[in-house]
């Protein structure tokens, strides 16, 4: 099925919340790069995303999700059809028995204050990473020996139009894996915590965001922008490779934490492309460790 401008604009015209037209993806990703999208959708809440969702599919148009734009690499051809932010689906409700209900939109930063205010522990670990709760949950984040399923009671998703939940052991999930259906978007999720003091919570946190000290590059990144292999860690393997501020264009191998690929101020994504692909071909040359990307890498070149 062909699809054309005034199939966008009939979209659009559907949807309650904002819309953009040709949108740089530079302006949603925290790497700063990327060419435009289409159309640009913000729905207001869950209804309007299913709107957006239906009309979409019914005329055949390609689209895409995004949260934070944490983890996202958009390359420089941009995004054909539609983009659909879920910044505004970031509602939050404390429920009886140590629960939580959390929109794909809330930020990691309002969650876990949200859950210390209200005496909930257990998802302080996500205090330090940016991004949205959304993210977390499609990548199943973690840190300090914890990761965001543990703590999953039910996934909230969308398909086709129809919402969909489930219980947390019902899904497939892994080291920074979540296993969705073509199409399925993550609404939210109710987590399972657990009753404990403020104080000892927000000691927790201050704790974990002075270990992530060292991660404070200095420019735009997209996070780790690579998975760490077993028994290895990314940061090390590309160090040994004597890689630590390896340049190409405006991107470099951070100075700081060798795991960050950094945007010195005019990057391209193809500049992030092709010293990602100089770093692993420099690392199984050194050691042999084929090294995976962990942000999601979309678009036309």
């Amino acid at each position: 099925m062909t699809w054309s401008r005034a199939d966008l604009e009939r979209v659009a015209e559907r949807v309650r919340g904002g819309a953009l037209w040709d949108e740089p993806m530079s302006r949603h990703s925290s790497l700063r790069v990327g060419g435009p999208a289409d159309l640009f959708l913000e729905p207001a809440d869950q209804d309007d995303l299913k709107t957006a969702v239906e009309a979409l599919q019914g005329l055949g148009i390609p689209s895409m999700v995004v949260g934070g734009g944490y983890n996202l690499l958009v390359r420089d051809g941009g995004i054909r059809g539609c983009v659909i932010s879920l910044k505004r689906l970031d509602t939050m409700t404390q429920m009886p028995g140590a629960r939580l209900d959390a929109g794909a939109g809330v930020t990691n930063q309002a969650l876990t204050r949200f859950a210390a205010e209200n005496c909930l522990g257990g998802i302080e670990f996500l205090c330090g990473i940016p991004g949205s709760f959304g993210g977390a949950l499609t990548m199943n984040a973690g840190a300090h020996g914890s990761e965001t399923f543990l703590r999953v009671e039910y996934l909230t998703t969308m398909r086709g139009g129809e919402v969909l939940v489930r219980k947390g052991s019902e899904v497939r999930y892994g080291y920074r894996f979540l296993k969705l259906e073509p199409g399925e978007i993550v609404l939210g999720a109710r987590l399972r915590l657990e009753p404990e003091e403020r104080r000892l919570i927000e000691a927790r946190m201050q704790e974990y965001n002075a270990k992530r000290g060292g991660q404070r590059v200095g420019f735009p990144n997209a996070g780790s922008f690579f998975k760490n292999p077993p028994g290895e860690s990314a940061w090390r393997l590309i160090d040994q490779a004597g890689l630590r501020g390896k340049t190409v264009g405006g991107a470099q191998v951070s100075e700081v934490h060798t795991n960050f690929l950094v945007n010195r101020g005019d990057a391209r994504a193809a500049d992030f492309l092709t010293l990602a692909a100089f770093i692993k071909h420099r690392v199984k040359e050194e050691s042999g460790v084929e090294l995976e990307e962990e942000v999601r890498i979309v678009g036309e070149g």
